[in-house]
């Protein structure tokens, strides 16, 4: 029984964010009650050049399971030869190729979102590491390069090629993070395909969370910076209330510790990234921000909560 058949509906995940979903911040998110962690992209190349810092970002604590490893790349041979890697060294529950990363220099390659404009290279990917792995394939990807009607050809040919599972972001490429999630979009999709569905984008609470789900008659939702700061929104889902966390001192610190146990003398600094969203929208905020970004250690951390 694959992941998909086995996590109960609908499916609460952590969408992959580089630089964000690492293993202390899923972890922190595994404690707040997500279902499914999708880990931050990882380089096909790099992997496939045995790149020890790539190939550390790849590697997860079991306590993260069920977990998808997703990968980039735009050779069919590499990405496969990469998916075979991490599914030899690591076992995740499922490998993930990125097909809607919007950023300049990911796309100038001809990776994420500049597959969506080459129908024949994605199905080549797709074929490629399928036949590789045994754990399923999934694809993450968004709705177009600059026509949102685009993922209604787009998604049908990939469940074709042999995905197991997609994600969708409801916004284009040249949308970047701007406007509004289509979220009748993805609807219109998920019709269209036998496959599980997951909606991505504007899900930041309890509410969205439930529109989006009425909307599109998704399978699940794929939360992402509404996750940054409040890890434990998946269980304010669960429980259907939104709400800080009473403990969100503790949660911090917690996560400061995972942070310098990751990243050694630099943890506090690689942290502060998360330190932000913590404190967004308490009424001290812009204070303790002017603090937070400039944190050095643990015991300035503990002596900065103190409010």
């Amino acid at each position: 029984m694959s992941i998909w058949e086995k996590i109960k509906k609908p499916i609460l995940a952590l969408s992959p964010m580089a630089d964000y979903t690492d293993s202390p911040f899923s972890l922190m998110c595994k404690n707040g009650g997500v279902d499914l962690i999708y880990r931050e992209m990882v380089s096909a190349d790099a992997i496939v050049h045995k790149s020890e810092k790539t190939l550390a970002m790849a590697n997860f604590d079991k306590k993260e399971c069920p977990i998808i490893l997703q990968i980039f790349g735009s050779e069919p041979d590499v990405m496969a030869n990469a998916a075979h890697i991490l599914e030899k060294k690591y076992k995740p529950d499922g490998i993930d190729i990125n097909m809607g990363c919007p950023a300049r220099k990911i796309v100038s390659d001809f990776n994420g979102a500049s597959l969506m404009k080459d129908y024949k290279k994605a199905i080549a990917i797709v074929r490629a590491v399928k036949k590789v792995i045994k754990a399923p394939l999934s694809v993450k990807t968004r709705l177009g390069w600059d026509n949102e009607e685009e993922i209604l050809k787009f998604a049908p040919i990939l469940e074709k090629a042999g995905i197991d599972a997609i994600a969708i972001h409801g916004r284009t490429k040249q949308q970047g993070y701007s406007g509004q999630a289509n979220w009748d979009m993805i609807g219109r999709v998920k019709k269209k395909l036998k496959i599980p569905v997951l909606v991505n984008g504007d899900i930041i609470d309890v509410a969205s969370f439930y529109s989006a789900i009425k909307i599109t008659k998704a399978d699940g939702v794929l939360i992402a910076r509404g996750a940054l700061g409040r890890p434990w929104i998946f269980n304010n889902i669960k429980d259907g209330k939104d709400e800080i966390s009473k403990n969100i001192k503790k949660i911090i610190l917690e996560h400061a510790k995972l942070h310098i146990k990751q990243y050694g003398d630099r943890g506090m600094i690689t942290l502060r990234k998360h330190l932000i969203y913590y404190v967004k929208g308490m009424p001290n905020a812009k204070a303790l921000r002017e603090k937070l970004v400039k944190v050095k250690s643990l015991e300035e951390l503990e002596s900065i909560l103190m409010f």
